[in-house]
C-alpha cells in the first residue's frame, strides 16, 4: 500500500534552439516523481515507455523511486523548436505511447493516485473510476485538454469531463486550462463550477500570481514565493503539486500546503532540470 502513485508517461523530450539540440526526460510524472523523492512517504511511479527510452527509467530508479515500467511500442515524444531564443516555442508530437488499461493496474493500491496525462488517451473513464475505487484522485488536467492532429498539438475541452470529475478528488489547472474546462474566465467562478460537479479541492495555478484553491465552500489565496532567480520554468506545477499532495497527505490545511508547494516551484523554477532540493530549503524559503 503506497501513499503517493503518480500514473503517467515519462516523455523522450527533443529541445532546439539555434545554438543546439538537446534529447532529455519530461513529463508530468517525471517532474512529480523527481520532487516527491526527497519527501518522507511511500511513493510509486507507474509509466510506460518504449525499451529505446529505457535508460530515462532506470535514472529514475538509481535516484531510489520505486517504479513500476509498462510496455508501449512508442515513447511519447515532444518536440520543441524556440527559433530565436525567445519564449515563442512550436510544439509536435513526433509519437505517442499506449494509453495505460485497466489491467495493468489491478494490484495497485495507494492512499492517493495523482494522474499526470500527457494527451487526452492516455487514460480511459473506467481506468479513472476504477483507482477511484481503490484511493483518492488527484488530476493534472493539462494531457486531457491536448489533441494531436499531424503532430501538432491543439488545444481542445475534454470530452470526458462529465464522466470523470465526479471522481475527482483533487484537481489542479492553470488558469487557461481553467478557462478552457469551463469556459469561464474568472477563476472564482471556474473554481466554483469545478467543485459543484464534485470535485472537493480545486486548485488553479496563476504563476507569478500565486495560485487559489477552493475546498469546502472557501477559497483560499496563496501567493508565489518569491526566487533567487528564474531560469527553467518547466514542471513548476509539477513540483508544486508533489509539495501540495505531500502536505495534505500530512493533514496540512490547504493554505499551508499551497504555499509548500509554491516555495517548492520556487527552488526548481531557479535551476534547470527537475526540483533536487530538501525540506530544509523549503523551509528556508518559506522564511525568507
Amino acid at each position: 500500500m503506497y501513499d503517493i502513485c503518480c500514473i503517467g508517461h515519462l516523455t523522450h523530450d527533443k529541445i532546439v534552439t539555434p545554438r543546439h539540440t538537446v534529447h532529455m526526460a519530461g513529463g508530468t510524472s517525471f517532474y512529480f516523481s523527481h520532487a516527491i523523492k526527497h519527501m518522507p512517504v511511500q511513493y510509486h511511479l507507474v509509466t510506460a515507455l518504449a525499451k529505446a527510452d529505457i535508460a530515462f527509467v532506470n535514472d529514475l530508479i538509481q535516484a531510489g523511486i520505486d517504479t513500476t515500467v509498462l510496455p508501449s511500442k512508442h515513447t511519447v515524444y515532444f518536440e520543441n523548436i524556440y527559433p530565436d531564443q525567445s519564449d515563442h516555442r512550436e510544439q509536435r508530437v513526433l509519437s505517442t505511447a499506449d494509453p495505460f488499461r485497466v489491467a495493468d493496474m489491478i494490484d495497485l493500491k495507494a492512499s492517493v493516485f495523482h494522474l499526470g496525462p500527457l494527451l487526452a488517451d492516455d487514460m480511459s473513464v473506467e481506468l479513472i473510476q476504477t483507482l477511484a475505487t481503490k484511493g483518492k484522485i488527484s488530476l493534472d488536467i493539462q494531457g486531457f485538454l491536448r489533441k494531436v492532429i499531424d503532430q501538432e498539438v491543439m488545444a481542445t475541452d475534454w470530452v470526458y469531463k462529465k464522466e470523470v470529475l465526479p471522481y475527482i478528488n483533487i484537481l489542479k489547472a492553470n488558469e487557461t486550462e481553467a478557462e478552457k474546462l469551463t469556459g469561464l474566465s474568472d477563476h472564482y467562478d471556474a473554481a466554483k463550477s469545478l467543485a459543484d460537479v464534485g470535485v472537493q479541492e480545486v486548485i488553479i495555478t496563476l504563476g507569478s500570481k500565486g495560485s487559489l484553491i477552493y475546498a469546502k465552500g472557501h477559497f483560499y489565496e496563496v501567493p508565489a514565493v518569491q526566487p533567487t532567480a528564474i531560469v527553467d520554468a518547466t514542471g513548476c506545477g509539477d513540483t508544486y503539486m508533489a509539495g501540495y499532495l505531500y502536505k495534505r497527505f500530512q493533514t496540512a490545511n490547504y493554505y499551508d500546503a499551497g504555499l509548500f508547494g509554491a516555495a517548492m516551484a520556487s527552488i526548481k523554477i531557479a535551476a534547470s532540470g527537475p526540483f533536487n532540493g530538501t525540506e530544509t530549503a523549503i523551509t528556508h524559503a518559506l522564511k525568507s
